[in-house]
């Protein structure tokens, strides 16, 4: 039958998640899965399916329920087991298949897992396909096959060295040159799948590694998500050991997160604009990101020629854009770097090649090229708010800023360049609360950005 997704679930263009056990059990996967699949075999394209996953303890488990779905409507499958998101997508074109599923919650806890569904572009679904696949859901009992015509399961034990001869023959990457400079790194990869690649990476670029939790066992030590606040261990780790800067990845290995020398965690936005100025130096153009990252990056493009081009909240949201405008990089501000040249989805092997790269060819230290660019202030709130109510909001909002730039492709954005400050007003996708993002040149001012808009939107309420 049709699939009812609990309401307790979360379903956005990140995927679908929940905590392991309730809502999300192995009987739900199955039969979301075995939908995805039959959803993918409709187009016609083919019917082989690559399936990974991060290294949480229900992966297994969830994996094997994702397998079975699949297999139960005809799909053949090609299992990665413990891979990057990263890895995953890019193994779709190596096997040309239909689709992917990577079982991953991403940075959230570890009693939370996940499904990211991907095309055979090697992309995840966009609001499009996205829209299309939960009618399917909700709609359409997934048609079985019988015993003569199930395909096969194999496995894919390659798909992370291909990755990483894939990345460091990236054009731009003056191997040798990084080499030379003999960085000295700490590593903190939150026992997540990064400490599968993530070694062997720094390794091949002459990096001497410190390294912390790098054991892919899935037992988080801390919240995984690779924020300033999450790092204090790897400050101490560069701090205790000399190090000349500090990488974190979440467990699926799309993000990163930069510490400099002193052991000073950088914010996750400066990933992006250091990881762009390498790539921009080579190639102006349009650098693409998201309505929420900060407006460093546009510093940073305009120094190098570029320009930015923001589009809303989510990966996939910036991938269609970097499509659109014929752009080599973007990503988001939370340290998800995407480089066209390899593919368009946030890679953090890709951000640490890029980073390193810049550093060898500005020939600083990290805190000296973070040091080059103005530093902003980001504050994020949330509030409880009826989101029927937004439109009236979103009028008041641009009625009390009238001097502001606006921009309503993803909620409301208003910007005063002059000023250098924003703020971004959008709704939770599955919660009745709104978002309120604001940055300035001090704490200061993106605070008071922050309180008037709430004011505002009480008023409205």
């Amino acid at each position: 039958m049709p699939i009812d997704l609990p309401p307790d679930l979360m379903v956005s263009v990140s995927g679908i998640r929940g905590r392991v056990g309730q809502p999300l059990t192995p009987e739900l996967v199955a039969g979301v899965t075995a939908s995805f699949g039959a959803f993918l075999l409709s187009d016609g394209k083919g019917d082989l399916v690559c399936l990974g996953r991060d290294s949480r303890t229900s992966g297994p488990m969830f994996e094997a329920a994702a397998a079975a779905g699949l297999l139960s409507v005809g799909c053949g499958v090609v299992r990665l087991g413990v891979v990057s998101t990263p890895t995953l997508l890019l193994s779709v074109g190596h096997h040309g298949a239909v689709g992917a599923i990577g079982v991953t919650a991403s940075h959230n806890p570890a009693e939370w897992n996940a499904l990211k569904l991907a095309t055979g572009e090697g992309m995840f679904l966009d609001a499009e396909a996205g829209g299309r696949f939960r009618r399917y859901l909700a709609e359409v009992e997934p048609p079985r096959v019988g015993w003569a015509d199930l395909h096969s399961l194999v496995d894919d034990t390659e798909a992370a060295q291909r990755h990483l001869d894939a990345v460091l023959t990236l054009p731009g990457l003056d191997r040798a040159a990084v080499r030379a400079r003999g960085f000295h790194v700490a590593l903190d990869c939150v026992r997540g799948a990064g400490g599968t690649v993530m070694p062997h990476l720094l390794e091949a670029l002459g990096c001497r590694v410190e390294g912390m939790d790098l054991e892919p066992d899935g037992r988080f030590p801390r919240e995984p998500e690779p924020t300033a606040a999450n790092l204090v261990g790897l400050g101490r780790l560069v701090r205790e050991s000399g190090t000349d800067l500090g990488l974190a990845v979440d467990p699926d290995v799309d993000r990163l997160s930069l510490v400099d020398e002193h052991g000073e965690p950088l914010g996750e936005d400066m990933t992006l604009a250091l990881a762009a100025a390498a790539v921009l130096r080579r190639a102006p153009g349009p650098l693409v990101t998201n309505l929420s990252t900060s407006q460093v990056v546009e510093d940073v493009a305009r120094s190098y020629g570029g320009s930015v081009v923001r589009a809303p909240v989510g990966e996939i949201n910036v991938a269609r854009r970097m499509e659109a405008e014929g752009a080599s990089i973007g990503g988001e501000g939370n340290g998800g770097v995407i480089f066209a040249d390899l593919h368009r989805t946030r890679d953090a092997l890709v951000a640490t090649v890029l980073v390193l790269q810049h550093l060898v060819d500005e020939g600083v230290s990290l805190s000296e090229a973070a040091s080059r660019w103005p530093r902003y202030v980001i504050v994020k709130e949330r509030m409880t708010f009826d989101t029927r109510a937004l439109d009236e909001a979103y009028e008041a909002l641009r009625e009390d800023f009238p001097s502001a730039e606006a921009d309503t492709s993803d909620g409301l954005r208003l910007a005063w360049h002059d000023r250098g400050a924003w703020i971004h007003v959008r709704p939770s996708g599955t919660e009745p609360i709104v978002r309120l993002i604001a940055e300035g040149r001090t704490d200061e001012d993106a605070r008071a950005l922050v309180k008037r808009t709430r004011a505002v939107l009480e008023g409205t309420a």
